[in-house]
């Protein structure tokens, strides 16, 4: 197998930290007096380990919270404590010593008030141990913290935990191998540590100050005894660290010497009242700015947009996420702006289906505070999801992981679901089962949703109401025949996804040119010689075969005269492009039969009021 010059160079360090110690081994072996006998060996090993282990339980207690603070907040307050927490890495340990002894040292106001008990005794060993060993926890456990998703706390806010049981619950759990690292190299850097021990307490002897004051005194020889008991507590210290708890396995309700939990009876959740949201946000995060007002008549609302528009930013304040200063919100009518999110009873699904970290399904789903476990019992099995009681969520696929997400948000019986784009991230088959079994639930339990998503089939299928936006900026509001069959302009006709979005100018009040071609259309009201953008839906579009010039009927020639570029079938459809006058081309799809071949005449035809006409106010512009 051919070693590519990485793995040489990283076995090349490899083999210059394991000669020293290997030499070492060699010497302890062969040594006839390695010195276990010498005064003070026993005390200053047990010194160092209650010094060092001292050290690091305060530096968790304090460190953990300090991390995660600085973890989550990007103020210049906490970027400069990130920095003080890194400058003991910076000083030599002597002058970390000497440091302390300004703040500690016996002539100092500390001093005196504690008698100088804080230099030349235990207390002295802690105090340096933990000024200098202190960053190697904070930085591991703040990187952990900070590879969080953040929807995680998010989604344990709208299941109704407040800030403390969510860092204790959710962030400590799921962040634990990180600290876990962090905690280890605390220790052993405490256990190591020699220059600010020395200045700050010579006496007692720690393992470190007690191998210096050998080496001074007999050489070589008198050494040996502290090192071997320093290597040999560091390969504990390290393998107790790689330690990490069996992965649990997935169950089955057959499975034989597997505990099963208590056979929980299904209860249907209490009826759903229909909750139509209102708001009035006006709100900002970094240069955005969001400013959005709706006055829901339906109990299903879609916000639909592109990718930065404002549309995750509007759901996290519909939850209460950003505070009650990004503005008003009602849900049926009841104000709640000043309800925190963890009071607002509102379920929350996020972007790919955030899921608790080393939980099972039946501890995701029962995880909403005062979720009843009956409920939560029925939901799993109305979301298919018998069996899986006791995976975790990397033992799960896609959409699997999108039901868990869903059933953990209903168990808690929301007043309304807040969808975050939930299927955006999963195979089209999946996405489409997902979808059903969400329509299906809207319709008998009469489940309230905000959706939030880019596609506008997902729109249509899930609401009555669609909410166009863009820059943060609401372009249309209405029911969705409103908005779907009169697109308020031509930015809201391409969010719709409408292809056939073209320019022409207005020859009369009944139709404009296009390419050449005369288009017949809806009387508009623009006068004559005004630019114009027109759009009509590729489903409106009747694409036939051509025929003969000189036909009888008048039928036979009616429409558009257009040429085949392009067919496409889809299975279920087919998508006919055709090409009108000069190169402009027109998409129409039809569940039809189609008999059609590529550079074949053809006519398109379309019923006039199906066009939706505006003003081309970007014309005539450099």
């Amino acid at each position: 197998m051919s070693r590519s010059p990485l793995t040489y160079l990283g076995g090349l360090l490899a083999l210059y930290l394991l000669v020293p110690i290997a030499a070492f081994v060699v010497r302890f072996a062969v040594s006839d007096d390695r010195g276990f006998e010498a005064p003070g060996l026993a005390s200053a090993f047990w010194t160092s380990i209650a010094s060092a282990s001292i050290s690091t339980a305060i530096i968790v207690v304090l460190g953990v919270p300090l991390a995660f603070a600085l973890a989550r907040s990007t103020s210049w307050l906490s970027r400069a404590v990130g920095v003080l927490v890194q400058l003991p890495l910076a000083l030599p340990p002597v002058m970390s010593g000497i440091v302390l002894i300004y703040i500690v040292g016996p002539y100092t106001w500390l001093g005196e008030l504690f008698g100088g008990e804080l230099t030349g005794t235990l207390t002295g060993i802690v105090i340096a141990q933990t000024f200098v060993a202190s960053p190697f926890l904070v930085i591991a456990a703040r990187s952990a913290f900070a590879a969080l998703d953040p929807a995680l706390d998010d989604l344990a806010a709208t299941l109704g935990h407040r800030p403390l049981a969510r860092f204790l619950r959710v962030a400590l759990p799921a962040a634990s191998s990180g600290i876990g690292a962090g905690i280890l190299l605390t220790w052993l850097r405490a256990l190591g540590e020699y220059g600010a021990t020395v200045l700050l307490s010579y006496h007692p002897y720690s393992l470190p100050v007690f191998t210096s004051v050998q080496f001074q005194s007999s050489g070589i020889p008198g050494t040996q005894a502290p090192t071997a008991l320093a290597l040999a507590i560091a390969i504990v210290a390290v393998v107790v660290g790689l330690i990490r708890r069996p992965r649990r396995k997935a169950t089955s309700a057959g499975s034989r010497g597997t505990r099963r939990a208590p056979t929980i009876v299904p209860t249907e959740p209490r009826a759903a009242l229909p909750t139509p949201v209102s708001f009035a946000l006006d709100a900002r995060v970094g240069g955005f700015h969001l400013e959005v007002a709706h006055r829901a008549g339906a109990h299903r609302i879609a916000i639909l947009g592109p990718s930065g528009s404002g549309k995750s930013m509007t759901l996290r304040a519909l939850a209460g996420l950003l505070g009650d200063r990004a503005g008003s919100v009602a849900l049926a009518g009841e104000d709640v702006t000043d309800v925190s999110t963890e009071s607002r009873h509102v379920g929350y699904v996020a972007q790919g289906g955030a899921l608790l970290p080393g939980r099972t399904v039946r501890q995701q789903v029962g995880f909403g505070v005062g979720t009843d476990p009956a409920v939560a019992a029925w939901w799993l099995s109305t979301l298919h999801l018998d069996g899986l009681d006791d995976r975790l969520p990397e033992q799960l696929s896609g959409g699997q992981r999108q039901r868990v997400a869903l059933a953990s948000a209903l168990s808690r019986e929301p007043r309304v679901v807040l969808l975050d784009e939930p299927f955006s991230a999963l195979d089209a088959p999946v996405r489409e089962e997902l979808r059903r079994e969400v329509r299906r639930l809207q319709r008998e339990t009469g489940l309230s949703t905000v959706l939030v998503t880019h596609d506008p089939e997902e729109a249509a299928l899930l609401a009555d109401e669609i909410l166009v936006i863009e820059g943060g900026k609401i372009l249309q509001s209405g029911t969705r025949g409103e908005v779907y069959g009169r697109p308020a302009s031509p930015e809201v006709a391409r969010l719709l996804g409408i292809p056939n979005l073209l320019r022409g100018v207005v020859t009369s009040h009944g139709a404009f040119e296009t390419s050449g071609t005369t288009v017949p259309a809806p009387d508009h009201g623009l006068p004559v010689g005004s630019p114009v953008l027109w759009s009509v839906r590729p489903e409106r579009l009747r694409v036939v075969r051509a025929v003969p010039s000189g036909a009888a009927g008048s039928e036979a020639q009616a429409g558009v005269a257009a040429t085949v570029t392009d067919v496409v079938d889809l299975g279920t459809s087919t998508t006919v492009t055709v090409r009108v006058g000069e190169g402009t081309e027109l998409r129409a799809h039809t569940t039809d039969v189609v008999e059609l071949a590529v550079g074949e005449a053809a006519r398109v035809r379309w019923d006039p009021a199906a066009l939706s006409v505006w003003a081309d106010a970007a014309a005539g512009r450099p």
